[in-house]
């Protein structure tokens, strides 16, 4: 009997100590993130990567739709529609001297791309906040068409990716920053690469004809979080 005594004496003694090991659900720093689906509206900087003629599109303000379904563990499915307004420096490569510049002209870049997307906290927030890195592909599009230059954007492949923190402070709002890179090739077209009469061709012949870019973008987004 005096065993038995013992023996619960030590399971009271050891259970009172593990209820004071580690945090009350209350004070906890970690938060169950609840909902299954975001919806953000973002903005930013579009840093696009230098290319040797400077005809590509160039630096510009970003912004866009992104929407997030959870598809399991700490793993978000994402689809996301960016907007850049730009310029790019258009060059008629059959005129020589002053004449072959045509200026800088306002173009818009389209992004298209689908993402997985990891929190790395799981499905719950430190501190009410969950850092995030995603990656994926899509295309890129460019209205990009300046007359007498045969430069041709077309809608090449992008892969994409890149980091964030989101600010979940409880309900259904949160805070985003993001960094993303997006990387796609383009071309020169052969136009710049003949010799107009009494000059030199736009592109030297060593130049290569197609190049990849990283275009860096920094955004700032707020969201709709839903369905639980």
């Amino acid at each position: 009997m005096k065993q038995v005594m013992s023996a619960l004496a030590l399971a009271c003694v050891a259970t009172t100590v593990g209820a004071q090991v580690g945090h009350l659900p209350e004070n906890s720093p970690y938060r169950d993130l609840e909902t299954k689906q975001e919806f953000t509206f973002f903005g930013g900087n579009y840093n696009a990567g230098k290319d040797a003629l400077g005809v590509a599109p160039g630096d510009g303000s970003m912004y866009g739709l992104r929407y997030q379904i959870h598809v399991g563990g700490p793993a978000f499915l994402m689809a996301r529609w960016s907007h850049v307004n730009t310029e790019r420096f258009a060059i008629d490569p059959t005129k020589i001297g002053a004449g072959r510049q045509l200026g800088k002209h306002n173009v818009s870049v389209n992004l298209y791309d689908v993402d997985l997307s990891l929190n790395l906290t799981g499905q719950k927030s430190f501190h009410h906040i969950v850092p995030v890195i995603n990656f994926g592909a899509g295309i890129a599009s460019c209205g990009c068409t300046v007359t007498n230059d045969p430069f041709n954007f077309g809608t090449p492949f992008a892969f994409t990716f890149g980091g964030g923190l989101k600010y979940v402070p409880g309900g259904r709002f949160q805070l985003t920053v993001d960094w993303n890179d997006y990387l796609y090739q383009l071309k020169y077209p052969t136009a710049y690469y003949v010799a107009p009469t009494g000059g030199t061709a736009a592109a030297s012949s060593d130049q290569s004809r197609s190049f990849w870019k990283n275009n860096g973008a920094l955004t700032l987004g707020a969201s709709l979080l839903f369905f639980r």
